[in-house]
C-alpha cells in the first residue's frame, strides 16, 4: 500500500485517504494537523488513519507548577489524534465535533517526550469514539483518554450545524483544541 509523506512533520496518510481527499484539493497534512493549540504546544502527528492515529508532543513547555506534564496537555494531545481519526473516518463531507472527552492520568513525567496512540472503539454514522494512550518514552502507560465526537455534514464553509449554532463543544476544522 503506498502512504503519502507530509513535508511538515512527515504525517503518513495511507493510500485510501490521499484518494479519498484527491477530488477536494486539499492539503491533507493542513487539514489534519494538529492546529493552532496543538502547534504551539509542539504536537506532531506521525501517522493518520481512520484506524489509529498517532502523534507526540514535548514534555517541556506542557508542564503544570510542580514541573509534571500538566493532565490538560494531555487532553490536548488525545482530542487532537482523537478527532483526526473521527475526521479520516467521517470522510470529506463531514466533520467531527468532539462532545465528550474523559482522560485518567496515571503517573507523571518531567521530561522527554509523550507519544499518543488513538484506535477507534465505536465508528458509526452520527458518532465515532476513540481510545487514546499515551505513553512516556519508557512506554509506561500515562494517561489513558476516550474521545466521542458527533459527526456532521459539512456546510460550504467548513462548519457543521451544531459547531455554527454553539450547541456541541469542539471544532469543526478537523483537529479539535
Amino acid at each position: 500500500m503506498a502512504e503519502q509523506h507530509a513535508t511538515q512533520h512527515s504525517v503518513t496518510f495511507p493510500q485510501e485517504v490521499i484518494d479519498e481527499f484527491a477530488t477536494l484539493g486539499v492539503d491533507l497534512p493542513a487539514l489534519f494537523s494538529a492546529g493552532a493549540l496543538g502547534n504551539r504546544m509542539g504536537v506532531e502527528v506521525s501517522h493518520a488513519a481512520a484506524d489509529r492515529v498517532r502523534g507526540s508532543m514535548p514534555v517541556e513547555g506542557n508542564t503544570q507548577p510542580y514541573g509534571l506534564l500538566h493532565g490538560g496537555a494531555s487532553a490536548v494531545l488525545a482530542e487532537t489524534l482523537g478527532s483526526i481519526g473521527a475526521m479520516l473516518h467521517a470522510g470529506p463531507h463531514r466533520v467531527a465535533v468532539g462532545v465528550d472527552l474523559n482522560c485518567t492520568h496515571h503517573r507523571g513525567v518531567r521530561s522527554g517526550r509523550v507519544t499518543g496512540v488513538a484506535t477507534p472503539l465505536h465508528r458509526g454514522r452520527a458518532t465515532a469514539t476513540y481510545e487514546i494512550v499515551i505513553t512516556d518514552e519508557q512506554d509506561r502507560r500515562v494517561c489513558t483518554a476516550r474521545l466521542t465526537c458527533l459527526l456532521r455534514e459539512a456546510h460550504a464553509n467548513g462548519a457543521s450545524n451544531s459547531a455554527s449554532n454553539g450547541s456541541a463543544n469542539g471544532t469543526a476544522n478537523g483537529a479539535a483544541g
